[in-house]
């Protein structure tokens, strides 16, 4: 396991004062804590610090802090506040530990490989646990936990149990955690037009008919109620009357009675 060097001063004063002051100088304001240890209130250069999680990329790592006294510490990083504003560090958590005990961290997960579920049956990876929590001494840290996702099929879940096994590492979230997913993508939006053959609707809920391919008018649809305003007896009322229908056939009143028939 790679170590990483960082240098801590003591901090003089405590409060959002001093803390202030020391980020004018371009320090971090952290605190070193441990087992058998005080907490230490300590300093660290933002510059020197910055290099430093460039190098470390995210993973567990073991820092040797260095002390103006020639003295070191072995310490890995426990929390890092940031300002949700400027970006800016505002303050280290770092814990110190020993070769020869047993830790406990938060170790980030590493997909390997490329899921089936993903290339052949076209589902979705979720990463349902980003980083868990692991049990080691510090010559066991991995740098992270890597998880095979090659056969994983759609529907199919990775748990904390189906981890590969790592020499020296104790998983000591629950078993049945799930930590990798592979879901089905999602369903597509059907949107249903009208058919090209419905017929238009005019703006007294009647049929429209539709004109005739060579520009005249078409007749109008069968039952079509007759025109607005029309008169009694006009053509144009009767259009679309159902053929034998009484009613249609019957004569407005006050139209002139029908002839009688010529006697022989």
């Amino acid at each position: 396991m790679k170590k990483y060097q960082l240098t801590v001063t003591p901090r003089e004063g405590t409060g959002r004062s001093a803390s202030r002051r020391l980020r004018k100088a371009e320090k971090i304001p952290a605190i070193l804590y441990g087992k058998h240890t005080k907490p230490e209130s300590v300093a660290v250069s933002a510059p020197e610090f910055v290099k430093l999680l460039k190098e470390i990329r995210g993973s567990a790592a073991l820092i040797e802090l260095k002390r103006d006294a020639g003295t070191t510490a072995l310490s890995f990083l426990q929390e890092i506040q940031r300002d949700p504003i400027t970006d800016k560090y505002l303050h280290l958590d770092l814990q110190e530990v020993k070769e020869n005990e047993k830790m406990i961290i938060n170790v980030t997960i590493h997909t390997a490989g490329e899921a089936y579920g993903v290339k052949t049956e076209g589902g979705i990876l979720e990463t349902a646990s980003h980083r868990l929590r692991i049990r080691c001494l510090p010559k066991d840290l991995p740098a992270f936990i890597e998880v095979d996702i090659t056969n994983l099929k759609v529907g199919e879940t990775i748990h904390v149990s189906e981890l590969k096994p790592l020499a020296g590492v104790e998983f000591l979230d629950d078993k049945n955690q799930a930590v990798v997913i592979c879901v089905e993508p999602p369903a597509e939006e059907v949107v249903e037009t009208p058919a090209a053959d419905a017929a238009a609707v005019g703006a007294d809920g009647q049929p429209v008919a539709a004109p005739a391919a060579d520009g005249t008018a078409a007749p109008a649809a069968a039952g079509a109620a007759p025109a607005a305003g029309a008169k009694p007896g006009d053509p144009k009322a009767a259009a679309g009357a159902k053929p034998g229908d009484a009613k249609a056939a019957a004569p407005a009143k006050g139209d002139a009675k029908p002839a009688a028939p010529a006697k022989k």
